[in-house]
């Protein structure tokens, strides 16, 4: 973890300069890893296998049967060894566009799981949860969500890659009654992303509970309260349109976006 004068000030940075400082200092350590270039992702790192293992140790993760994961690179070790424990996986898809997908080891060739936690193995061997109504018969409840980031601070504070796809994934859970303020959100991330300070946070930003790296486990100290549900003025009709889960969600709301 960045200490005292190693770890840059952040005041009066923006969201997206604190992101380009992050992605920077993880290429110019040596520890990002593919795919390259790691701006504008959820950057992959060395020893996101150790910090998937450090969240697997979590009485939270082994209380678990379904977790929900995002599909990025440095939390496949989480979504394998979550199928490799036989727990049940809830993944979004790219822009949550054909909404989700639920990867159950039981109906996963062994061999097959690694594949299965990739992005393209998923829509292999997934079920696609793409309506309300699939993903309520499907999930009775998320008992634990990792999340990807790009920043986090030990107060909690998440900034992911910017397009807030994973904060909107937790309040379509939410507004379904599949996961709340007592659901356990863990991140994996490298030291270099974990900041000691605030980091500028907006009222639609999830924070997290826990957060692991390849050396240590931290939880953090929640500052706020998560969101409740989706907040649908900050939504314009083209993200709702292109969102076929939230169109049927605003409908049944009754919302008019």
């Amino acid at each position: 973890m960045i200490h005292g004068p190693l770890e840059p000030p952040l005041q009066g940075l923006s969201k997206q300069e604190i992101r380009r400082l992050v992605w920077k200092r993880l290429v110019e350590a040596g520890v990002a890893r593919p795919p390259f270039p790691v701006e504008g992702r959820i950057p992959n790192f060395a020893g996101a296998k150790r910090a998937a293992e450090r969240i697997a140790g979590l009485e939270e993760w082994s209380r678990a049967r379904v977790l929900k994961v995002n599909p990025d690179s440095p939390q496949r070790p989480v979504r394998f060894r979550a199928l490799r424990e036989g727990k049940l996986v809830l993944m979004a898809t790219p822009r949550i566009r054909k909404g989700f997908l639920l990867l159950d080891p039981s109906r996963i060739p062994p061999s097959q799981l690694s594949r299965a936690s990739t992005i393209r193995g998923a829509f292999r061997y997934g079920l696609p949860l793409p309506t309300v109504s699939s993903l309520l018969r499907a999930v009775e409840r998320v008992d634990m969500i990792v999340e990807g980031s790009v920043a986090v601070s030990i107060y909690g504070d998440r900034l992911g890659k910017g397009h807030g796809y994973g904060d909107l994934e937790y309040g379509i859970l939410t507004s379904l009654g599949l996961a709340g303020e007592d659901t356990p959100i863990a991140t994996s991330v490298h030291d270099i992303q974990v900041f000691q300070q605030r980091l500028p946070q907006d009222p639609h930003d999830v924070p997290v509970d826990i957060i692991a790296t390849p050396t240590r486990l931290i939880k953090a100290e929640r500052a706020r309260r998560r969101p409740r549900g989706i907040i649908w003025s900050i939504l314009d009709d083209r993200k709702i349109a292109e969102i076929p889960l939230l169109r049927e969600l605003r409908e049944v709301s009754g919302r008019d976006g």
